[in-house]
């Protein structure tokens, strides 16, 4: 008799599972008689080991893989016979009342994927981000390349400003007590840059080489270190050099130093104009994409398995945790990360992931190997040996489903920007860059 699918609730439902014990004993025998061929023990030869003592010995162990297989089969045939797509893993459990003696009985509840209606691609609003590169974006480049080459000169009369390095000693305490982290010797930053709290900085600004202070600093409430966060600690420091920023002059010598080889400053400024063009073209594409993508989720309502988002969830907190390690937190596996911070975002991430696939299904928008191929050669084009690149890519089965995915999400935005109210909205160079003017080659 094929076993029964109910429906518990929403995208829940259930089915009972039946394997019969005599199945069961007849494959753990087979599997037995394979076992002793090549069965070695003390006292026996190899091969003719007693069944007795293999059955002692495997008997268990063959007999809850062979139930797990027969479960696992039985739940397969149930779910295929119903038509359902299961999404993540069922949950099965072992059932007692009214199960005949020589059946094992299970209960499995599951999830299944939601039926997902597409909206109207024509009613959806879009913004498609519109960015120019110009002479001004192409000099304050090559002055961000200047700054990034620049030479420290020390300057003994110096009184300490931005953008110079100062290096110090400096030693902190907090309730007349030093602190880990609060003391360093010889501690050369630039001054300017953010890389020491506001009042550090402050402090330092204005002292020339061989000068000390002492001052006040309260830790913000936020501060890395839990053991200072919000607390008041006395600083005293010792300026040992004040090092003036000596920017290289755009010539020869710097364009030979930045790979143009002719040392020839028109031939650099059109690479670095054609590789802002490719920059910001990729950075306003992922802003349209991600309007296309936010207009798609809002636009969609249906159930969504909450195994999905659980596991969305926990790939997120993974993520966070891996962060920390790679900013160096020493503890960062015992640092609590509640996953209830990331639900909102899993659950966004899992509608808009079963919105694309059937998008995709029902306009044939899956990558075609010519799109991959083209992308993977644009990729290319910023590295010095684009052939090496592209065999790279080819070569690497993983790397290659990376790229068909971005394809992928690039045909899902080129249809909705067909079919949707596109509006095209201007974007400074510094909002697109995200670096408030302090933008990068």
């Amino acid at each position: 008799m094929q076993p029964v699918v109910e429906t518990v609730s929403g995208l829940e439902r259930r089915v009972e599972l039946a394997v019969a014990m005599a199945d069961v004993e007849q494959e753990v025998q087979a599997q037995l008689k394979r076992v002793q061929r090549q069965a070695k023990a003390p006292g026996f030869r190899p091969g003719k080991v007693p069944m007795s003592m293999l059955e002692r010995s495997h008997a268990p162990g063959i007999r809850m893989d062979v139930i797990n297989d027969k479960v696992g089969s039985a739940f397969e045939q149930a779910v295929n016979q119903a038509e359902l797509r299961v999404a993540g893993m069922p949950r099965i459990e072992p059932k007692s009342e009214g199960v005949e003696a020589d059946t094992l009985a299970f209960v499995a509840t599951f999830e299944v994927f939601p039926q997902v209606e597409l909206p109207d691609l024509a009613a959806l609003e879009v913004e498609r981000a519109e960015v120019s590169v110009g002479d001004p974006e192409v000099e304050r480049t090559v002055e961000i390349l200047r700054q990034q080459r620049v030479n420290y000169q020390p300057a003994a009369d110096r009184a300490a400003q931005d953008n110079d390095r100062v290096t110090i000693d400096f030693e902190g305490k907090i309730d007349d007590v030093a602190f880990e982290g609060g003391t360093a010797a010889d501690f050369p930053f630039v001054l300017g840059q953010g890389r020491m709290l506001p009042e550090f900085e402050e402090a330092v600004r204005g002292l020339k080489a061989g000068e000390s202070k002492t001052f006040p600093l309260t830790f913000p409430e936020d501060y890395g270190s839990a053991a200072v966060a919000g607390k008041t600690a006395q600083f005293i420091i010792t300026v040992k050099e004040v090092a003036e920023g000596v920017l290289p002059e755009v010539d020869a010598e710097f364009a030979k130093s930045l790979g143009q080889a002719e040392g020839d400053i028109a031939k650099l400024r059109d690479d670095i104009r054609g590789n802002l063009e490719r920059e910001v073209a990729a950075r306003a594409q992922a802003r349209t994409k991600s309007s296309v993508m936010d207009a798609l989720v809002k636009a969609v309502s249906f159930d969504v398995p909450k195994s999905l988002i659980e596991s969305e969830t926990e790939s997120r907190v993974k993520a966070a945790r891996e962060e920390l390690r790679r900013r160096g937190l020493p503890n960062a596996d015992d640092i609590p990360v509640p996953a209830d911070a990331f639900t909102p975002e899993a659950e966004r991430r899992v509608r808009l992931g079963l919105t694309v696939s059937e998008l995709v299904k029902q306009n044939d928008l899956q990558a075609k190997p010519d799109q991959v191929r083209a992308k993977i050669e644009d990729f290319a084009r910023n590295y010095e040996s684009p052939a090496e690149v592209v065999r790279y890519y080819l070569s690497d089965r993983e790397r290659l489903a990376e790229v068909e995915a971005i394809v992928v999400e690039d045909n899902v935005v080129a249809l909705v920007l067909e079919k949707a109210k596109v509006t095209d909205k201007p974007v400074s160079f510094d909002e697109l860059m995200g670096q408030n003017g302090q933008n990068g080659a």
